[in-house]
């Protein structure tokens, strides 16, 4: 058919080059390739010290890590910033990824001010748990506190930006909390709080879903309206219950049945919230499984070692017990799991901070 005046027909080289273009394209999408990265105006944290980076520090509690060995990996160099860690830990990847710091600064640095942290604030603090009573262990911010502070930084946050644009922050952040592990390990099973007399193990996990139910209330209460909301790890194979397990050998695997339970009934709470308040999203981050597939095949990751940490012995040592002075500490951090007794290292936490995000992008964003 001939073409219409003043149209110019296509070259036979320029069309393939299009419908080249064309497939390619469309190739990609069937991939998955994810989308730009979403307006998220804030990333803010609550929880313990897998996400605190730095409260602790502000406080009187001998639970610290602003110290080195701690923080040896930093970008620019060694910095101790109370990150439990060899570097940085999700909610900063999380932010970077999503076109902000790559910091997430804690509420109680005097280095920063409420012009940082209207675009991210962590709340968090090693040692905390749902339990109100975890926290009082190692003296450390009790997740009530948290929220409290949550409340004052609107208070600041409206005073700095403007009422409306304060509340559009706050409603269109992403919210990341991690917490539970100390309840269990720190709290019930060391029978230092008396709340293993007063619960058996499944009445105290019911009360500590509670807990969280609670918890997630108030901050959508507050303006939540994303959340993800991590389960527990097996905790039975962590560096030190390992060596505490050392007459059976290997993880301790009744903690890790707990874990089981705990998160199953958690994922069902979430999902009833959920149903109960349709303006809140909540997303369940496996943190169970993500890092039982590390354990069992760590080669995908390029890790050596999933059973000691990389500071001092790797088998005890947290908090001032890894320090500088250890002749022991691992010279390469990327091929262990943990960095010191408790706590994953860098590269491990940038894993656990994609497959946060990828979850984030199927159910939230």
């Amino acid at each position: 058919m001939a073409s219409p005046p003043g149209h110019r027909r296509a070259s036979a080289p320029r069309q393939a080059a299009a419908a080249l273009l064309l497939a390619l394209s469309c190739c990609c999408c069937f991939r998955g390739a994810r989308p730009a990265p979403p307006r998220v105006p804030a990333v803010i944290v609550f929880g313990d010290s897998t996400v605190d980076t730095g409260n602790n520090n502000a406080i009187g509690t001998i639970l610290k890590s602003n110290f080195a060995p701690y923080g040896r990996d930093m970008a620019g160099g060694p910095r101790p910033t109370g990150r439990f860690c060899n570097g940085r830990l999700p909610p900063d990847f999380i932010s970077e990824a999503l076109g902000l710091p790559p910091l997430v600064p804690a509420y109680l640095d005097p280095a920063y001010g409420i012009q940082d942290f209207a675009r991210g604030v962590c709340f968090a603090s090693a040692g905390t748990g749902l339990d109100n009573k975890t926290a009082g262990v190692l003296s450390v911010i009790p997740l009530w506190k948290e929220v409290e502070y949550f409340k004052e930084y609107q208070r600041r946050l409206r005073r700095h930006a403007g009422r409306a644009r304060a509340r559009r922050i706050v409603s269109d952040a992403l919210y990341v909390v991690s917490i539970g592990t100390n309840d269990f390990l720190e709290n019930y099973f060391l029978f230092v709080t008396g709340r293993f007399a007063e619960f058996t193990v499944a009445g105290f996990e019911d009360f500590l879903v509670a807990q969280a139910e609670r918890f997630l209330a108030e901050i959508h209460r507050l303006g939540a309206r994303r959340v993800t909301f991590a389960g527990l790890s097996p905790i039975g194979c962590l560096p030190l219950e390992r060596t505490l397990n050392a007459l059976r050998g290997g993880c301790v695997e009744e903690y890790n049945q707990v874990a089981r339970d705990y998160n199953a009934k958690l994922l069902a709470m979430l999902r009833r919230l959920a149903a109960s308040r349709p303006a809140l999203k909540v997303a369940y981050i496996n943190v169970y499984q993500n890092m039982l597939d590390l354990i069992t095949d760590p080669s995908t990751l390029g890790l050596e070692n999933v059973e000691e940490g990389c500071c001092a012995t790797g088998k005890v040592e947290m908090s001032y017990l890894c320090n500088d002075k250890s002749p022991l500490t691992c010279e390469d951090a990327g091929k262990y799991f943990f960095w010191d007794s408790f706590h994953p290292t860098e590269k491990v936490n940038q894993f656990f901070a994609k497959k946060t995000l990828d979850l984030c992008y199927e159910q939230l964003f």
